[in-house]
């Protein structure tokens, strides 16, 4: 194993890190302090999760990050009329993949998780979070939504919750959350680490053939959300990004002035 994880470790880079042991590969988002996921990033992502799918000594998948924050969300200046067509599909694929990754994945979220790193956190089978962090999908604010989250969040939480998150942007402790079902724990930031690891070691005992069986039933349980996600992004990309309202609130956010919304 000491050999795959310098090789692993070669395949670093500034954005993500790599790391494979015992069974258990590790993946956390490197751009601090706050890990804004941007096109780059993403591709780092893609190639990964799909380079530890076809490994069959991956037993467990966690997902973190580096910095103070999980992630703030994706860069909104990939929200761009020449980058969110790259964009959009692009984290549709990597949160896809996150979700039907053969086997368990753990989102650990030791600071925010919002926008798209929401996103995230919802495309993992189980999620752990530190006392102080928060979560949600800020997006509304900037009239554009996520459409991973408006996907996921309706089997999680059920509709009417999750129109109230979606509805008003508006972030949830991480307390809120585990009240909610929509991580598995709350931890003190210093025994982040160590809940991951126990359950790691728990999950990594089990037989991975039964795994990744029991895995693949889970979903046929859990909705047909990745069916409709073409006609999720097909709204995003040829009617929400035409509107006025969404160019006047990512540009509002890129000047860092309050939005002024011509409600078309």
């Amino acid at each position: 194993m000491e050999n795959r994880n310098e090789a692993m470790a070669g395949e670093n880079n500034s954005f993500l890190q790599i790391r494979m042991e015992s069974g258990i590969a590790s993946l956390s988002l490197n751009r601090p302090p706050v890990n804004v996921i941007h096109i780059p990033m993403l591709e780092n992502l893609a190639a990964a999760l799909d380079k530890l799918a076809g490994d069959p000594e991956v037993r467990v998948l966690v997902l973190q990050a580096a910095g103070k924050m999980f992630s703030a969300g994706v860069d909104v200046a990939d929200h761009t009329a020449e980058k969110v067509e790259t964009m959009i599909p692009l984290f549709n694929q990597v949160c896809r993949s996150l979700a039907e990754f053969p086997v368990p994945t753990i989102a650990a979220a030791g600071g925010h998780a919002l926008g798209g790193g929401c996103e995230l956190v919802l495309c993992c089978d189980l999620a752990v979070m530190a006392e102080s962090a928060k979560l949600g999908q800020p997006e509304i604010n900037l009239a554009v939504f996520a459409p991973i989250a408006a996907l996921r969040l309706p089997y999680l939480v059920g509709y009417r919750v999750a129109a109230d998150l979606m509805f008003t942007g508006r972030a949830l402790s991480a307390r809120e959350a585990l009240q909610m079902g929509l991580i598995n724990a709350v931890v003190p930031a210093e025994a982040l680490e160590g809940w991951v690891s126990d359950k790691c070691a728990a999950i990594a005992e089990m037989s991975r053939a039964a795994m990744v069986l029991q895995k693949r039933s889970l979903r046929l349980g859990y909705g047909h959300w990745a069916a409709a996600l073409p006609e999720v992004q097909e709204i995003y990309l040829n009617e929400l990004m035409k509107t006025a309202d969404a160019k006047e609130g990512l540009a509002a956010f890129i000047e860092k002035r309050k939005p002024v919304w011509s409600h078309r």
